[in-house]
């Protein structure tokens, strides 16, 4: 069951960052990669840091 929402959590965190809107093209894509190459830090940092960056 943890595994089943620990998934969720991640697909949605790449939805949410693929679907927000930036100032910057690049920031989108560096979020994408610190998303699947870091996935547990790197949707840590996303709900922390990165939700703040988009417009």
């Amino acid at each position: 069951m943890l595994k089943i929402l620990g998934i969720l959590i991640y697909a949605y965190t790449i939805y949410d960052v693929v679907t927000s809107r930036f100032s910057n093209s690049n920031d989108r894509l560096i979020w994408i990669l610190v998303v699947i190459l870091l996935p547990i830090l790197g949707t840590i940092l996303w709900f922390l840091v990165g939700r703040n960056k988009r417009i």
